[in-house]
């Protein structure tokens, strides 16, 4: 959720209670509801929160989102709260997710990113290929080094205890899975990463890096050399425990 002190927008939201309880506590009126894909988990509060509050749904132009919503796709801008956006197309976890990115938000930019880019890691492939993916992360791994990663789920120890599995002498993913575990330890949430520290320790933005190709090599060598960097890291960890 972001607000002004009066009004909120809130981005994928999978259950209308906690957002109908924040509203309450904060005396916030709901404006504004951004999707960035179709999954139950991402939309379940919409039909609620829509009924309850008359707050206006934006979504990705190519995937299903409880109706009526406006549809949206890559370089389409909206202004929510006086807030601009930038709408990215970042297929791979699903055909037609988007990405919401914001140049400005109290100093510094802001990406709503969905199960696409993670902490230490990325969605899976549930409907698009191991190149969108490759290419959605590549273009989010090119934004600005301060921009602040907005993911929709709580998976950064798992990602981080695959990371190290991928590339264990990473002195920057052993220092930030230190800070994470101490963070998780004390109740808090590890979110938002950045995108300069995702280039840094996220192997999936790193697949092409000589510590994670011998990694995979080691793993898979055929698979490797049939099916490349990218898609037999994704597949590791799809079968990593």
């Amino acid at each position: 959720m972001l607000h002004d002190g009066r009004e909120a927008l809130v981005v994928d939201p999978g259950d209308a209670a906690p957002v109908l309880q924040a509203l309450q506590q904060e005396d916030l009126e709901l404006r504004s509801i951004l999707v960035t894909h179709h999954h139950a988990d991402h939309t379940g509060g919409i039909h609620t929160l829509r009924d309850t509050t008359g707050a206006q749904v934006w979504g990705p132009a190519r995937e299903s989102i409880p109706a009526p919503y406006q549809p949206l796709a890559q370089g389409q801008q909206l202004t929510c709260l006086g807030l601009s956006f930038e709408v990215l197309d970042v297929p791979g976890h699903t055909a037609g997710h988007i990405a919401f990115y914001s140049a400005d938000i109290e100093g510094a930019p802001l990406l709503f990113c969905g199960d696409t880019l993670f902490s230490a890691g990325c969605g899976r492939l549930f409907e698009g290929t191991p190149e969108q993916m490759e290419d959605s992360l590549r273009r989010l791994a090119m934004l600005p080094a301060a921009t602040r990663v907005c993911c929709t789920h709580e998976y950064t120890l798992s990602n981080l205890r695959f990371a190290l599995a991928v590339d264990p002498d990473n002195t920057d993913l052993l220092a930030y899975q230190a800070h994470c575990q101490a963070l998780r330890d004390r109740g808090l949430p590890t979110l938002p990463s950045s995108i300069d520290l995702e280039r840094r320790i996220n192997p999936f933005l790193r697949a092409s890096a000589p510590p994670i190709l011998a990694a995979l090599h080691a793993f898979d060598a055929a698979g490797l050399a049939h099916d490349g960097a990218f898609a037999t890291l994704r597949r590791w960890k799809n079968e990593y425990r």
